[in-house]
């Protein structure tokens, strides 16, 4: 529903709460017995849950197009992502808790791994550890560059973002990861004349970077992508009328949470612990975005067994979110990231809406694909959810005489 202001128009309050339990990643493709990890996995809660309420398909961004994470989250807040655009690198740093100015660039990096010729031989350096990623990025903040002032920050384990501050930057400047294994990295180029003296200043900074750790392994050398500026977007609580809180582990989706107005609630693992803080936090607020990571990691890893045990544990956990009594409770993904690809893709995503006092059950008694193929919701545009998610919370007035 791209149509904000019609939404701002007709949101009106109430003492609902919504629940909105996002499973990065969480659409697949069947594997050898014919089932996906969702479909395979014992799940006796979703399949309840899937049984009283109504189900479907939702589509990211559009038919056959494969979703990155900031526009697949943006979608399932209500916000076009062919209109508002947001980078990698602000998600990033403001899942960090920067504070970005409004002539920043931010960029997401990964520490990696090149041999003595420079190539690439592991684009996440062996996947160190967090505290690993966190000391080496205590050795690139001490990095200076004439003409800008630059912050990294850690992210998780071989991830970390920079910021580089000076007035005249511009964040059209070209991805340094070929994203593949046996290419040296790039060197960041303009997309656009001025980003220019952007695109130089990228390349001084890399280049000292690379000095900084010739010394280290498995990280040794580092690329970046995603280089962006805060959009100013609108925000969401101000959109939809809901005090909202963001109950996410991985510093990204506090990022867009962040970027759109919510509040972040801090937390950890394992999915136990996200739910008992939603309950711990229940009266302060009426709108959770609740997140868990590890079906989207399982699937990029190929490992159909692991991300079908990550929806198991999600199912184990949910009775902490229906002890509550949501009004509204959406379950859902981002995106698809089926085993056998080992990468997002276009597939649409198995959704379901369980709204007791308000929902038009349908016939479909399991959450899976396959089912929820059948389910009365159809297939759905993922910025459609919250507009349906406010009209079961009778939270939306009525349009027109």
């Amino acid at each position: 529903m791209s149509d904000m202001n019609l939404i701002k128009r007709l949101a009106q309050p109430s003492d609902t709460h919504i629940v909105l339990l996002v499973m990065d990643g969480l659409g697949g493709l069947p594997g050898p017995n014919g089932q996906t990890e969702l479909e395979a996995a014992h799940t006796p809660n979703l399949d309840r849950l899937a049984r009283e309420g109504a189900t479907g398909l939702s589509i990211p961004i559009a038919p056959g197009l494969t979703p990155g994470s900031g526009p697949a989250h943006l979608a399932l807040f209500g916000y076009d992502p062919l209109v508002h655009e947001v980078g990698r690198g602000v998600l990033s740093a403001l899942g960090v808790g920067l504070d970005l100015q409004p002539t920043d660039v931010a960029a997401r990096g990964n520490f990696c791994t090149v041999d003595s010729s420079g190539f690439i031989t592991d684009r996440r350096a062996g996947r160190i550890s967090s505290e690993k990623g966190a000391e080496l990025c205590k050795l690139l903040n001490q990095i200076e560059i004439e003409g800008a002032e630059t912050f990294v920050r850690p992210v998780k384990e071989y991830r970390f973002v920079l910021v580089m501050r000076s007035l005249g930057l511009s964040p059209h400047v070209s991805d340094t990861d070929p994203q593949q294994v046996g290419l040296r990295p790039l060197p960041a180029m303009p997309n656009a004349p001025e980003a220019q003296r952007t695109a130089d200043l990228v390349n001084q900074w890399i280049a000292k970077a690379k000095a900084k750790l010739a010394d280290q392994h498995p990280a040794n050398m580092v690329t970046l992508r995603g280089f962006a500026q805060d959009p100013n977007l609108p925000k969401f609580p101000d959109i939809f009328g809901l005090k909202a809180a963001a109950v996410a582990v991985y510093p990204m989706y506090r990022g867009v949470a962040r970027l759109v107005g919510m509040e972040i609630i801090p937390v950890e693992h394992p999915i136990s612990n996200e739910f008992e803080t939603v309950a711990a936090h229940w009266e302060q607020y009426d709108f959770f975005f609740v997140h868990v990571k590890y079906t989207d990691s399982r699937g990029e890893d190929g490992d159909f067994e692991a991300k079908k045990a990550v929806i198991e544990k999600v199912d184990a956990a949910l009775p902490i979110l229906l002890d509550l009594q949501p009004d509204v409770l959406i379950v859902t993904g981002d995106h698809s990231t089926p085993s056998q690809l080992k990468s997002h893709s276009w597939h649409p995503v198995p959704t379901l809406l369980w709204a007791p006092a308000t929902v038009r059950p349908d016939p479909v008694t399991t959450f899976g694909e396959a089912a929820c193929s059948q389910g009365g919701m159809g297939h759905v545009q993922a910025t459609d959810l919250m507009p349906l998610a406010l009209a079961h919370a009778r939270r939306l007035a009525k349009y027109g005489a």
